[in-house]
């Protein structure tokens, strides 16, 4: 096995191996790419830089000091660049010798490699699951390296371009290169030791691959490839290891220590997430389409009202107007009163100023993608799967 050994860890910045835990925390809200068998996936309700630094104080406090952190999601976290910096500096502000990797597909890593370097950053991830753009087409619905969506076959040539320079990029800030490599049967099994190869003479250092798990649920009725067993395991673990150091993703996890996320069903984060009450018991919604969340709070003009009906089912209540642009922090006060029932808002982006107000008054601003049944039941302690009625 060929190993290509970490270079040094440059002055000031922590080293990112040997820690004995890692927290994950969710801050990056936009995804860049979405995956062809993820489509039922529910994306994760995401944390405020300030959100993120209350969770990891709860949990590094309780546990005994610093420890590695985590920001790989729900979205990408340089697709929203300036909240993952944000958070790693209020990070960094209490916790000076905390480690903290960024996993990311790797679009912009070249142009964001400096920042993440003067913020500290010694390790990132990359996900790499082709270097053959015949076979990205295969693997991803829509790829988007800018802020519109391209023909996925350019899409394609753009991310394995951009992931090769990122490589270099973060080889050049010091920052230490890791990949993460989905295998997806008939898909890139036998395309393990091409990226291990490329990605060896770019400079990454290290691979873990993490079979594809579909749940039987998710699965049904979609052409799913299935899950990779252990002598397809076994032979892409061997083609890596020719080229750099390689190994499965549990056993990434033992040796990197338990990864503490604050997750629940679904994928959601539950440290963001809020809970109905008997005087708060409805959720609202921001929405152009009436099936996604999918719109900025400072252009909505109504609101969907999800909750409880008498039998318990959760369904759409109703709809109700909202105060109109203009008026500054006015407008979110009457917002606000004229959601007395809903203890969540749902909206796909929101400023500082509006959650501020919203939270004050009993109303927790929830920024997610997506479909809106399947988030909506989330918050109300169900799963994905479980049905959710309308009006």
């Amino acid at each position: 096995m060929t190993v290509i050994p970490f270079p040094k860890t440059s002055p000031g910045k922590p080293d990112p191996v040997n820690q004995p835990r890692r927290l994950s925390l969710p801050v990056a809200p936009h995804a860049n790419a979405r995956l062809r068998f993820a489509l039922d996936q529910p994306p994760g309700l995401v944390m405020s830089p300030e959100e993120a630094l209350a969770w990891a104080e709860q949990i590094l406090d309780s546990t005994g000091g610093p420890q590695q952190v985590v920001i790989s999601g729900p979205g990408d976290p340089l697709a929203t660049v300036g909240l993952t910096l944000k958070t790693i500096r209020l990070l960094r502000l209490k916790y000076p010798s905390l480690t903290v990797e960024i996993v990311t597909l790797g679009l912009g890593g070249e142009e964001y490699a400096p920042l993440l370097d003067e913020e500290g950053i010694g390790l990132v991830t990359l996900r790499v699951d082709a270097v053959d753009p015949e076979i990205l087409t295969k693997l991803f619905v829509w790829i988007r390296p800018g802020r519109k969506t391209v023909r996925l076959a350019e899409g394609a040539e753009i991310l394995l371009s951009e992931q090769a320079q990122a490589v270099v990029a973060f080889r050049k800030a010091g920052i230490k290169v890791k990949i993460m490599t989905t295998l997806y049967p008939g898909y890139n099994d036998d395309h393990v030791e091409q990226i291990a190869q490329r990605m060896a003479q770019l400079g990454a250092a290290a691979m873990t691959l993490a079979p594809f798990k579909p749940e039987a649920e998710e699965a049904e009725g979609q052409n799913f490839p299935p899950e990779p067993d252990n002598v397809m395991l076994a032979a892409a673990l061997s083609r890596a290891g020719k080229y750099m150091e390689a190994n499965f993703e549990q056993a990434a996890t033992e040796s990197a220590g338990a990864v503490i996320a604050p997750i629940v069903a679904g994928g959601f984060v539950a440290a963001a997430l809020p809970r109905p009450s008997s005087k708060r018991p409805n959720v609202a919604v921001v929405s152009a389409s009436g099936m996604e969340v999918d719109l900025h709070l400072g252009q909505a003009f109504q609101a969907l009202i999800y909750g409880p009906r008498e039998d318990g089912l959760t369904c759409l209540l109703g709809r109700r107007y909202l105060p109109e642009a203009g008026g500054g922090s006015l407008r979110w006060e009457k917002l606000a009163d004229s959601l007395p029932d809903c203890f969540a808002l749902l909206t796909a982006s929101a400023g500082a100023i509006p959650k501020q107000i919203l939270k004050e008054r009993g109303i927790t601003v929830l920024i997610t993608e997506g479909e809106i049944d399947g988030t909506v039941d989330v918050l109300f302690g169900g799963g994905k799967k479980k049905p959710t009625c309308r009006k």
